[in-house]
């Protein structure tokens, strides 16, 4: 079944091009079904391991494989949440129904790159994969309008070319030093300590370190959330980064690296840097949507240090952090979606007292803002306590020390923002504003609701994130 993830979204965007023009208007629904289908799934027990028979001379290259196991279902799972989230904000804030029936087929291009990336076993088809998923986010970035639109898009594409090079030359290196690039091959040769066989993985980890938007390499990041239309927003903050970037990670460190000290190494000390400097920079921003996504980068550093922790529970922590952040930063998005279709500015300082207008809106980013600052009950409370207890176990404690302390940084900065943005004397030129419509409440409202229910029944759930995370 597990080609079916490929198989299903790509064959949908053939069909939906073929249907009468005055059908295309269904193309969102079309994909949110998919979409639903495929959240579905992703509680399917290991859907099943398949083989390509159509490609076995290639796969006895490149050891071609599709499987799944927990890391997977967790991105598939996120995939479809966050997928359908972005649906419904496209369907109330893209006004064109052509601009709509591409967003659609875009999201379904995507969702065929990452559900590979989630399946596959070898470094060559993980990079094909990264590749589908960044040409179809170019698109939808290029897609807004504006000057502002096209900058952010080349500034995504040319690091994402630079990281095409990085991956590239860094299989080549695979090859040469271990006759592979399956993640069997690249074990073996660092096991054996070769020399080439680490500059290769170190060339493959800059190049996801850019697509994950690691420090040094994030400058594209807040460029590109922020010039994005709002659906696309969502969509790339809730999971195209994190999978084609920090999930790369996760499954190089739980399938590769193993315990090795070179890569854990660098894997605590770039978590670290990015936390600190993402949280940094959040607080100094002015736009919501540019705030969010310096926080992004920050937490996405929690998911890198993470995996340079004990690594059975740094996997667990890793993988809990990844979906906590893809519901919430989702739902913030949606959050910023709202705000932006009743007031028509994302300025911060222009806002303030809209608690009062837009109660639902506040509530559920203040659910979503004290989850990720790690909060309890709330899920995002849960997950960072993992991360500093995988750090603990493998007795670093200067890097668990990092990540509680920039969790009150992280706190301040969300503090600000329900401040400047919710809190105070409402401003009499949005005496106007009312409450976003069902169609914007709804994605921010379901997504609230996640993060509460896993926060409250985390012990119930943790027998099967256990099984997930081995």
């Amino acid at each position: 079944m597990s080609d079916l993830l490929l198989l299903v979204p790509f064959v949908a965007v053939v069909l939906l091009y073929l249907l009468p023009k005055r059908a295309r208007t269904a193309g969102l629904w079309i994909a949110f079904g998919i979409l639903a289908l495929e959240t579905a799934a992703a509680f399917i027990d290991r859907f099943a391991t398949i083989d390509f028979g159509l490609l076995a001379p290639l796969g006895k290259l490149l050891g071609f494989h599709l499987a799944t196991d927990g890391l997977s279902e967790l991105v598939i799972l996120c995939t479809g949440l966050v997928g359908m989230a972005a649906l419904l904000v496209a369907r109330r804030t893209l006004e064109d129904e052509n601009e709509k029936f591409l967003f659609a087929n875009l999201v379904l291009v995507a969702v065929v790159g990452i559900n590979g990336i989630a399946m596959v076993r070898d470094l060559f088809s993980l990079y094909v994969f990264v590749e589908v998923t960044a040409v179809a986010t170019f698109i939808l970035i290029a897609a807004g309008r504006g000057d502002h639109v096209f900058e952010g898009a080349w500034k995504y594409i040319f690091l994402s070319v630079v990281a095409s090079v990085l991956m590239l030359t860094s299989l080549g290196f695979f090859l040469l030093s271990t006759g592979g690039i399956t993640l069997d091959a690249a074990r073996t040769g660092l096991a054996a300590n070769a020399p080439l066989a680490w500059i290769a993985m170190a060339l493959f980890l800059c190049g996801l370190f850019v697509k994950g938007a690691m420090v040094p390499f994030h400058g594209w990041l807040a460029d590109a959330y922020t010039a994005a239309p709002a659906p696309v927003s969502v969509f790339m903050a809730g999971i195209v980064t994190k999978a084609s970037g920090i999930f790369a990670l996760m499954r190089i460190a739980q399938s590769t690296l193993g315990g090795a000290t070179p890569g854990r190494e660098i894997l605590l000390v770039v978590g670290a840097v990015t936390i600190v400097v993402g949280a940094f920079l959040s607080l100094t921003q002015t736009n919501f949507k540019r705030m969010l996504a310096y926080s992004s980068i920050s937490q996405m550093g929690y998911i890198v240090l993470a995996l340079g922790g004990d690594l059975r529970l740094g996997i667990l922590a890793a993988g809990l952090h990844f979906f906590n952040h893809a519901i919430s930063k989702s739902q913030l998005f949606a959050n910023a979606a709202a705000i932006e279709k009743q007031l028509g500015t994302l300025d911060m300082d222009e806002m303030g007292g809209l608690g009062a207008r837009m109660p639902v809106t506040a509530g559920t980013s203040a659910v979503a803002s004290l989850s990720i600052a790690g909060l309890p009950p709330l899920a995002g409370f849960w997950s960072k306590l993992l991360i500093v207890l995988a750090l603990w176990n493998a007795k670093e404690y200067a890097f668990a020390a990092v990540a509680i302390l920039a969790s009150l940084v992280t706190l301040a900065y969300f503090l600000s923002l329900q401040r400047r943005v919710f809190f105070g004397k409402p401003l009499e030129k949005w005496a106007g504003a009312r409450e976003a419509s069902v169609g914007l409440l709804v994605p921010a409202v379901a997504l609230a609701l996640i993060t509460i229910a896993l926060g409250v029944g985390f012990p119930f759930a943790l027998k099967i994130l256990m099984g997930g995370g081995a």
